[in-house]
């Protein structure tokens, strides 16, 4: 700061354009806020006309409720809204725009154009050049709802427009924004237009095949092939959407979409518990996809913590937290066979070979060593339900229908309803071992086991702080921590299944969630860590020799295992071909 600079008030111009540069960063900042603004007022389409990646020009004409004549010169000065009154209005924010200062900061930097009518009326236009002149009220013939037209953006500040890209960028900046909240309301139709054509032309979509037409046109078809529906409800809270299979999934996390109450958001709190949600299928290093919408009560949630509320504070994050990783948990875990082969269980029109009709009568395999007093990996040589063999054509097949042969020891191929499966049989008994671990120990508990010797660690103030304040849910994870000292924790109690394990590493990450997001997994997280290489180990090898009885059954456990369509490590399990992909491959019917 200069030594003889002395206070003074920012001219309103300078004021303007120094709150632009938090709420317009680029032409698809200006779309952004103004399509949100289309949408508090009620529209039921909004069209969007573009030229030179928005920079040259932008504008959007709604069909919404409109602008009162004498309103529209206020409609461009700062702090006007017409969606807040007070406090209260402000603790509940209902509405996507609230903060009164899209329009006056678009305007500082635009030569801008604001029509608007309301029902009964002709219509109105003010027009500004960088908020440099005082607008003036003329009358302009125009339907009922609004048209914003910004032209030559940044004009008045060359140092901000110098930093834009190439116009394919910006506009792919645009088109982005438009898909997004297209995706968010789809009883409102989107028309998006650059340098005269059409680039998306989107209708309302009000029934649900419509709705998954929009999905598969903005976010591909094969998105809505893997695709699993979500509903879900709680006191208060509501999610719908979809979630896709774990075998759908990206190198980067560019295809994830969470809408809270209408407003796309990006949050610490939901990617953690939805990543949880995927971590025992998801394969290492992808990230899974999914379109989701949180429903709550407006008052729940705080939307008016960042410029540009793409994030939010919710006032019972844990909560939250505990809802979407168990809402979709539970979706990923119902996902079966017959689910995935679109299985509607009707008459074959020809039977399975003899050969293929064996009928289960229980695998069987080693045993192997059991966790302390927990001889879980042997119950599972369990005897399994038998059936008479196929008498006829008529009767139903299972959705991976019944062993044909081994192929070198690894895979187990299977005639089906409708083609031909292929199951990796190591990959597949590691899920079915896995879950049945699982399912036992969840039975019986987490069981805690004191230390002989308690553990003394060093940690910050605040995170001795935490312990304080959350013994109690750390004793729900089988952890007993208690402070001792200003920067001391005492570890005096461990899960028993992770006694082995390092207890101050273990302690140290569930601090960091727990700081982070309300709560914690390490604990299940490191559990199922070491279920999983248990299974692994205690699984059938390749190599291995198994009857047609034997692959049989193994095709049964697979289709009433939760999450069997992949290992513990995320790779596939089975595949299937349909006839119509083997007609394919040989060239049949050309």
């Amino acid at each position: 700061m200069k030594s003889d600079a002395s206070i003074h008030i920012l001219s309103p111009r300078l004021a303007n354009q120094i709150a632009a540069g938090e709420v317009v960063e680029r032409p698809a900042s200006v779309v952004k806020e103004l399509v949100e603004n289309a949408l508090d007022a009620g529209s039921t389409q909004i069209d969007i006309d573009c030229e030179s990646g928005g920079i040259g020009r932008i504008r959007i004409r709604d069909n919404g409720v409109g602008i009162h004549a004498d309103e529209l010169p206020l409609a461009l000065s700062r702090h006007a809204t017409s969606k807040i009154v007070d406090l209260d209005d402000l603790e509940a924010v209902s509405t996507l725009g609230f903060r009164g200062e899209a329009l006056a900061s678009i305007a500082s930097v635009s030569r801008l154009d604001l029509i608007s009518a309301v029902e009964g009326e002709a219509g109105s236009k003010v027009s500004v050049e960088g908020r440099e002149m005082e607008p003036s009220v003329e009358s302009s013939a125009h339907p009922r709802g609004t048209t914003v037209d910004v032209r030559d953006l940044f004009f008045n500040t060359p140092a901000r427009r110098k930093f834009l890209k190439t116009e394919k960028t910006e506009f792919g900046h645009i088109d982005t924004v438009v898909s997004r909240q297209a995706l968010s309301r789809f009883d409102v139709g989107f028309r998006l237009v650059h340098q005269g054509r059409v680039t998306r032309q989107l209708p309302p979509a009000l029934t649900e095949n419509s709705q998954m037409e929009r999905v598969a046109a903005l976010l591909g078809r094969g998105f809505m092939d893997a695709a699993l529906p979500v509903d879900s409800s709680a006191i208060g809270l509501s999610l719908r959407g979809w979630a896709c299979r774990a075998t759908f999934n990206r190198a980067q996390a560019d295809c994830q979409y969470v809408f809270v109450n209408g407003r796309i958001i990006r949050d610490k709190l939901i990617s953690h518990a939805l990543r949880q949600a995927y971590r025992d299928v998801l394969f290492h290093g992808r990230h899974p996809c999914y379109l989701l919408y949180l429903e709550l009560d407006p008052a729940q949630v705080d939307v008016n913590v960042h410029p540009t509320k793409h994030e939010v504070r919710f006032r019972d994050s844990r909560l939250i937290y505990d809802f979407l990783l168990r809402s979709v948990s539970r979706v990923l875990a119902a996902d079966r066979p017959d689910q995935v082969l679109g299985q509607e269980q009707e008459n074959p029109s020809n039977g399975i070979q003899a050969e293929a009709q064996q009928i289960q009568s229980g695998i069987r395999f080693p045993e192997s060593r059991s966790i302390d007093s927990l001889d879980v990996l042997s119950q599972l040589t369990r005897p399994v339900e038998t059936s008479q063999p196929l008498e006829d054509a008529s009767q139903e097949i299972p959705p991976l229908g019944y062993a044909i042969a081994q192929l070198h020891g690894v895979y187990i191929l299977a005639q089906a309803r409708d083609g031909m499966i292929v199951v990796d049989m190591h990959a597949a008994h590691e899920r079915i071992t896995y879950e049945a671990l699982k399912r036992a120990l969840d039975d019986r508990g987490l069981v805690s086991q004191p230390l002989l010797i308690p553990t003394t660690m060093h940690v910050s103030e605040q995170e001795a702080s935490l312990v304080e304040e959350t013994t109690e849910l750390f004793g729900q994870f089988g952890l007993g921590v208690q402070r001792v000292g200003p920067e001391t924790v005492r570890i005096e109690h461990v899960p028993a299944i992770l006694r082995q394990a390092s207890h101050e590493d273990l302690v140290r990450d569930v601090l960091s969630d727990v700081a982070e997001v309300g709560t914690s997994d390490r604990i299940v997280e490191a559990r199922d860590h070491l279920l999983a290489t248990m299974a692994c180990h205690g699984s059938v090898r390749a190599n291995r020799q198994l009857t047609l009885s034997e692959m049989n059954a193994l095709l049964r456990d697979i289709e009433r295992t939760e999450r069997s369509g992949q290992c513990n490590h995320g790779r596939p399990t089975w595949t299937a071909l349909s006839m119509h992909d083997l007609d394919r491959l040989f060239l049949r019917g050309r």
